[in-house]
Formats: structure tokens, C-alpha cells, sequence
């Protein structure tokens, strides 16, 4: 082996090492944002802005990334400076409550750490890019993702334990607990960050182009379809996905407790199928499981319409999160697949930019809709948020993906034999690698 590919192996165990605690940290943190703005009297329209302004922010911010990758002439140093800036950004978040602004003052630190975030990740997706091979990409990130993602099912739950024991007495202080933590969990993940070897960056005349460029090409580049296909699915989900909160909370009166049973469902699913799609993305193609799987995501709304039962919801979340899983994983893949090194960077930017947009975009749809749709149509805002947003994902599931094309060679496969190959009953694959 040589001294690069054993400084790229020992990036990756420090990265797992990283990823541990940046799991921990979002699993103290993502899922409590928005029980934290109803605990300091957040409303309907706080929901939805606290979605929409953090992704409205980053998407702009982001662009901005690969500039910053260039002339800092390091991703590591922009991944290392954010996650420092995230890590900042904690303490503040519990500091809010004593302040009279709290519900806007809270909005404002969560936007700043989502913004911080999401800098990082063009130099951070380029960075990892080069250090995995392309021919492993599925299965190691899946890995990655199924690995870490047991730490992040534990750190939610651990979460959620101190809320409920907490919630008798002072949720505040249940909720500074998690945060304060959190705090450290980000400074060790920065800590091992430091410590990953980055390859030399590949850059080529040419590779630079803008946002403007990036648009106009969307008749001729299959990569740029891709991106509206995902960002106007990703609106669509929008308009509801942050207010299932509410609708737990509020509307059907879970305890904290309950809602972390329910949420941890779809991040359970997950865990156990993600590997399992990066392996068939590596075979059959990332873009066969993106659509593939959009069209599961579409269902997913209307099995919350039948009942609200917290076990029912519990095999819901089930379901989601293997959806989920899919589309999340080939995705990310895909745009690795279809970008070049000296591109990449700016690609995964372009992409976040859109998506963002999108997913702010229908936040405040979502907002705007819960606050004016007639009362009584069905048995709450969120309800109704959640059949609109189910008829919208199947439309779009059904009438984008089909002009799309694979970037890379793959073997032939259908629809319901992926499905069947992904419950173990019927296996896809052959020998020789040819799809049934």
C-alpha cells in the first residue's frame, strides 16, 4: 500500500470517529429544535419559519462555499472553521429563554448553525469523494451511514429520556442539558476533523462555472434535471415535514417521550436498510433507487392520514425511514457519480442551493396554507398540510424522473425486482452480474 492510500485509510477511520460525534450531536439536537420554539410559545408561523429561514439562509450562503474552498485553498480548513462556528452556536440556543425576543432570537441561532452546516458540505462531500473509491462509494457510505446512525438512534433516544424525566419538573432544564451537551459532542467531533488528511485538489481550467451556467444547460444536462426533479419532490415534502411536530405535540397530545418513539421509528429503518441500498445503488444504478424509492416517499403522507394511533405511527415511521433511506443515500451518490473532481464541490453546492430553496420554499407554503386553509377540512392544519402534500409528492414522483439517465454503467433491473431483492425474498443479482 502506498503512503496516500494508507493516509486515505486512516482519514477514514478518523472521519468515522467524527461522524460518531457529529451523530451524537444531532441526535441531542435536529429532532428537539422545534419542541424547544413550542416550549418558548412558538405558533404555526414560527414552525414554519424556523424550517424555511435556516434553509433559505444556507442555500444562499452555500454557493459561496467552493469560493471560500478556492481561496482558502483547503476543504479541511472550511469543514474545521464550521464545525467550530456550529459548535459556538450552541450554548446561545439555551441562553434564548431568557431573553424577551426568545421565539426570534432562537430562530436566529438555529439559522446560523444550519447556515454553518451547510457551508461545509460541498468541501466536505469533495473531501470524502476523494477519499473513498468510486466503485465502493454505495456500500461505504451506506455503511457509514448505517453505523452511524445506531449512535444517532441512541443520542435521540438519550435525549428524549432526559426530556421526559425532566418534563415533570422543568422541561428548560431538560432541554439545557441537551444542548450543553451537544456542545461538547461538536468539539470533539472537531477535534478528530483535524485530524484527516486531504488529498491535493485536481483542478482544471474549466472547471469553474456559475449558477447562471449551471441553469441554462437544463435542456442538454441530465445532472441538472436530476436537481429540479429532487428540489421540486423535496417541495413538496415541505409543505408538511415540519409540521408533524406540531401535530404530535399539540394536535394529538404525545408526551416527549412518544414523540421520540415515533421519530426514532424512521431513523431505526434506516439504520438497518441503508447499507443494504448502497449495495444495489453500486449494482443497479443510483438513479433506478432515487426513483424508485420517490415513488415510496409519496405514499408516506397518506398512511398518516388513515390513523394517528402512536403504535400505528410507529410502523409508519418504520416504512418512511426505509423509503427514505434510498432516495437520501442514491442521491448524494448520484451527484458524485455525475460531477468530476475539480466540479464536485461546486455541483454538491448547486445542488444544496436548489434543494434549500425548495425546502424553504414550501415551509413557508406550508405555513402560509395552515393559516389560511377553511377550518374544519379536515381534523386539523397539519392534517390538511399533510393530504396536500401527499397528492403533490405523487404528481411529482410519477412525471419527473422518467427523462432522467444513468451516468454510469449498471445492470438492468425492474422496479418490483429491486423491491423484492431489498425484502431478501428474490435476489436481483445473477452470476456475471446481469439483472433478471
Amino acid at each position: 500500500m502506498s503512503p496516500e492510500e494508507s493516509k486515505k485509510e486512516q482519514s477514514l477511520r478518523y472521519s468515522i470517529r467524527d461522524g460518531v460525534f457529529v451523530s451524537m450531536m444531532n441526535g441531542f439536537t435536529l429532532d428537539y429544535f422545534t419542541p424547544f420554539l413550542i416550549l418558548l410559545g412558538g405558533t404555526m408561523k414560527h414552525v414554519g419559519i424556523l424550517s424555511a429561514l435556516p434553509n433559505l439562509f444556507a442555500s444562499f450562503v452555500q454557493l459561496k462555499s467552493p469560493d471560500i474552498t478556492d481561496r482558502l485553498l483547503s476543504r479541511k480548513k472550511v469543514v474545521s472553521l464550521c464545525i467550530l462556528f456550529q459548535a459556538v452556536m450552541l450554548p446561545p440556543m439555551v441562553l434564548s429563554w431568557f431573553l424577551e425576543w426568545r421565539v426570534g432570537v432562537f430562530i436566529a441561532i438555529v439559522t446560523l448553525f444550519t447556515v454553518a452546516g451547510a457551508v461545509l458540505m460541498p468541501a466536505w462531500g469533495s473531501l470524502m469523494a476523494d477519499l473513498v473509491k468510486e466503485e465502493q462509494r454505495g456500500e461505504y457510505f451506506g455503511w457509514r451511514s448505517k453505523t452511524l446512525g445506531i449512535i444517532s438512534v441512541l443520542a435521540t433516544f438519550a435525549a428524549g429520556f432526559i426530556l421526559h424525566r425532566a418534563e415533570k419538573s422543568s422541561a428548560m432544564l431538560g432541554f439545557a442539558i441537551i444542548f450543553g451537551l451537544a456542545f461538547v459532542f461538536r468539539l470533539v467531533s472537531w477535534r478528530y476533523m483535524n485530524k484527516m488528511h486531504e488529498p491535493p485538489m485536481v483542478k482544471k481550467e474549466g472547471d469553474y462555472f456559475s449558477l447562471r451556467d449551471f441553469v441554462s444547460r437544463y435542456r442538454t444536462s441530465n445532472f441538472v434535471r436530476f436537481v429540479v426533479f429532487v428540489s421540486l419532490l423535496k417541495f413538496t415534502v415541505y409543505i408538511a415535514s415540519p409540521f408533524f411536530a406540531v401535530l404530535m405535540l399539540k394536535d394529538l397530545g404525545f408526551g416527549y417521550m412518544a414523540f421520540t418513539m415515533v421519530t426514532l421509528a424512521a431513523t431505526i429503518s434506516a439504520i438497518v436498510s441503508i447499507r443494504r441500498w448502497g449495495r444495489h445503488a453500486d449494482r443497479v444504478g443510483n438513479l433506478k433507487v432515487a426513483r424508485s424509492t420517490s415513488m415510496l416517499v409519496a405514499l408516506i403522507p397518506m398512511f398518516w392520514l388513515v390513523n394517528q394511533n402512536p403504535v400505528y405511527l410507529f410502523f409508519v415511521q418504520l416504512f418512511s425511514g426505509f423509503a427514505w433511506a434510498g432516495f437520501n443515500l442514491s442521491a448524494s451518490n448520484f451527484v458524485f457519480d455525475a460531477s468530476s473532481p475539480g466540479k464536485r464541490a461546486r455541483c454538491i453546492a448547486y445542488f444544496n442551493f436548489f434543494s434549500g430553496i425548495a425546502m424553504s420554499l414550501g415551509a413557508l407554503a406550508g405555513g402560509w396554507l395552515a393559516m389560511n386553509l377553511p377550518a374544519g377540512f379536515l381534523a386539523s392544519s397539519a392534517m390538511n398540510l399533510i393530504l396536500i402534500s401527499a397528492v403533490l409528492r405523487l404528481i411529482m414522483s410519477w412525471l419527473l424522473p422518467f427523462n432522467l439517465k444513468e451516468v454510469r454503467e449498471v445492470d438492468p433491473v425492474r422496479t418490483h425486482e429491486l423491491f423484492w431483492s431489498m425484502l431478501r425474498f428474490k435476489p436481483v443479482f445473477v452470476k456475471g452480474g446481469e439483472g433478471k
